[in-house]
């Protein structure tokens, strides 16, 4: 009986010329997506880079188009039944299939059949339209780590086209039951375009997170990078036609006979929903988030203060969160980790959140106040903002004096809270990011470490590997070889020169830039700053003009200062240089100072000089290897020199196995990353053709797509990465 009927249902569709017509209809769609990545990529290639990046990924092509399809074919479905019921042909058919329980089987066969093809069809042809029009662009890659579009040879798309061309063909069955339910065609189409066209767009406008919520359901949420897991994406997919069906069904029953149609639906229905529920995973949250500020929420983490001694006295840790948003699944957390050392990852967020606004579409983005961060409270600010001056020793008495400055400066805040100041090292806020991964309840965490925070970070990923979903070290310090800083300020001195010698913004334009360097930074040279009240060495003069050396700021204007400084300079006054230094220092201090709260934390990660004889050996070394900056790495080592708390922390390379490949971010300035990760396996350096500091949280665009792409995909980007404004 049921054969007969297939085979009645069948005729009568290839007989019927509304059907082909239908058919042709629905490559409108294939033009749809074609014309959209035309007009796309018209528009992308007027951009520049930096708005290039802005630009929404067409992913696999099919968006635009998928809407027609659905349209169409679910239009094709319902009149297979109201086209009837409009010529009273129903009783015709019903007179041939007296079972009516069979009338609806055998149609909703043929049109799975017919839709299956056609969907597939539809979505290659689809997808190879938009990719033609795409061209080499759609791989260029956007802000939120997508690329313009997406090719079959991609992870994922060839499924994804898939599953949109089950979609069509299933949506054709939709049509079917809204046909055999309303049984009047204008009906039936009012209903698919409210279900297929109003509610989508309904669904836009409601305000995050409720709009990727509720997309997530309808039909063309079904078949993307949705908040559902394929399989529960999947089980609601099945379970709109199930729903159709079943309701057609008890429809076209005669009224007051058999229930079982509804049963039957309704069961199969009920099924694939609790799938749904089954399938998804729930993010129970575990922890007792607070709304602080804005978007912000902020909770607190109880941690002991000596991590060899994990039942001693305990501190809280302070976190902040912004909450993933996004219309895609949440991945997990991604721990952003602060510089410094001493410096504040909820301030980070507070002014830099909006560089995570992409990657909140997968991810929490959780960042906390250190145990080392200067504004942590268990010991005075204004003690550790001391600064601390650092000279060049040139006898062993120099360097006993030294290190008295530096002890009794260290003392006085130590005397605060001993316990606390000795366990400031990075492994021990290593091990308080973990305390914060058990609290969230999280098995992995994705971590950003810049500048500084890259020292915390890589501890981190020493200690428990396992735990390391992805890694991203923007900008990160190496301590495990401190000698390849030393090129870096030659070179950037070379271009200093050369930016001389093409603009007459530069009060040493036309002259030997290097040769008056060597001039003005004879160690030994005593420079006083009329009117300042202090005297520069040479060896000042290097350390203080290093940081605008490196960073030129907007249209160069640090480069500007640096130039007038060093001409003031060479006519025998350093005002130039303790002016802007103390302007950087917010007016505490007139040389370069080492801050106690920065050194209580590096003095703790690595060994400084311990005698006048290890000075000298370095002295040694700086000059053989640089001929502009020779002592610039003596700096930080001296400030260490007479520390009271022995250094607990020394640094070791991550290890070679158990951690996924590490992305680094290093700008012209920045050799020290390649070499701090080129112990694990397939990581690579993304380097930035320009000046700069923390890439990801400038909001530079180049950097801040490849590093989303990597947290996403886990895939390593290319190594070139150039500035985009």
């Amino acid at each position: 009986m049921i054969t007969d009927a297939v085979a009645a249902e069948w005729l009568k569709f290839r007989t019927l010329r509304s059907n082909l017509w239908l058919l042709a209809a629905s490559l409108l769609a294939v033009l749809v997506s074609t014309g959209v990545a035309v007009l796309t990529v018209r528009g992308f290639a007027g951009q520049d880079a930096a708005e290039r990046m802005r630009f929404t990924s067409v992913g696999d092509g099919l968006g635009p188009g998928l809407p027609v399809a659905f349209f169409v074919m679910s239009v094709l479905g319902a009149l297979a039944v109201t086209a009837e019921y409009g010529t009273g042909q129903i009783r015709t058919s019903l007179a041939a299939v007296p079972n009516r329980h069979v009338l609806l089987p055998a149609k909703a066969t043929v049109l799975l059949g017919v839709g299956l093809v056609a969907g597939q069809v539809l979505a290659f042809l689809m997808h190879a339209g938009a990719m033609a029009a795409l061209g080499g662009h759609a791989g260029f890659v956007l802000l939120d780590g997508q690329t313009l579009g997406t090719r079959l040879t991609e992870p994922g798309v060839l499924g994804g086209v898939l599953r949109s061309g089950l979609a069509i063909g299933l949506v054709t069955l939709v049509g079917l039951g809204v046909g055999a339910v309303v049984r009047a065609t204008a009906g039936a189409m009012t209903v698919l375009i409210v279900a297929l066209g109003v509610l989508p767009m309904a669904a836009a406008t409601l305000p995050r997170p409720w709009n990727a919520r509720v997309g997530a359901v309808l039909l063309d949420g079904l078949v993307g990078d949705g908040l559902l897991v394929p399989g529960a994406a999947l089980a609601l997919l099945l379970a709109y036609p199930a729903a159709a069906l079943g309701a057609g069904a008890v429809a076209i029953a005669r009224r007051g006979r058999r229930a079982h149609p509804l049963i039957v639906a309704g069961a199969a229905t009920g099924v694939l929903l609790t799938a749904v529920v089954v399938i998804q995973p729930a993010h129970a949250e575990t922890f007792a988030w607070k709304p602080c500020q804005k978007e912000l929420e902020c909770g607190v983490v109880q941690v002991p203060v000596d991590w060899d001694r994990p039942a001693g006295r305990k501190i809280g840790i302070k976190l902040v969160r912004l909450a993933a948003t996004g219309a895609h699944r949440r991945i997990g957390v991604l721990m952003a980790l602060p510089g410094g050392p001493g410096g504040s990852g909820i301030e980070d967020l507070e002014k830099k959140g909006g560089a995570f606004d992409r990657i909140r579409d997968r991810f929490d983005v959780v960042s906390l106040l250190p145990r080392n961060g200067v504004e942590f409270g268990r010991i005075p600010q204004d003690c550790l903002e001391t600064p601390v001056e650092i000279g060049l020793p040139y006898s062993e008495r120099d360097f006993e004096r030294q290190a008295a400055v530096n002890r009794r400066a260290a003392e006085r805040c130590r005397a605060a809270d001993p316990e606390l100041f000795d366990n400031m090292d990075s492994a021990s806020v290593a091990r308080d990011v973990e305390a914060v991964r058990v609290a969230l309840g999280e098995k992995q965490l994705s971590i950003l470490g810049t500048s500084y925070g890259g020292v915390t970070a890589t501890n981190y990923a020493r200690m428990f590997p396992s735990r390391v979903r992805a890694l991203v070290v923007d900008g990160a310090v190496n301590l495990l070889d401190r000698q390849v800083r030393y090129p870096v300020l030659d070179t950037q001195l070379d271009r200093f020169a050369d930016w001389c010698a093409a603009t007459t913004d530069c009060a040493l334009n036309g002259q030997d830039v290097r040769a008056i360097w060597k001039e003005v930074t004879v160690p030994d040279r005593r420079l006083p700053a009329k009117g300042r009240g202090v005297v520069y060495t040479g060896f000042d003069v290097q350390i203080a003009a290093a940081p605008h050396l490196v960073s030129p700021g907007e249209n160069h204007v640090r480069w500007k200062e640096l130039a007038t400084a060093i001409a003031l300079a060479r006519s025998g006054d350093a005002a130039g240089f303790a002016d802007y230094v103390r302007a950087g220092t917010r007016g505490t201090s007139r040389k370069p100072p080492a801050p106690v709260g920065m050194s209580m934390t590096h003095c703790l990660d690595f060994t400084g000089l311990r005698d006048y004889a290890s000075v000298v050996e370095e002295k040694r070394r700086g000059e053989e290897r640089s001929p502009y900056f020779p002592y610039t790495r003596l700096w930080h080592e001296l400030a260490c020199a007479g520390w009271p708390s022995p250094a607990t922390n020394p640094p070791l390379p991550m290890p070679g196995t158990g951690l996924p490949p590490v992305l680094g971010i290093a700008t012209w300035t920045e050799p020290d990353v390649n070499e701090l990760i080129k112990h694990v396996p397939g990581s690579v350096t993304l380097r930035y053709k320009g000046h700069g500091h923390g890439l990801y949280l400038s909001a530079e665009p180049c950097a801040i797509g490849r590093v989303n792409r990597y947290l996403i995909r886990l895939e390593t980007p290319d190594t070139a990465c150039v500035p985009t404004s």
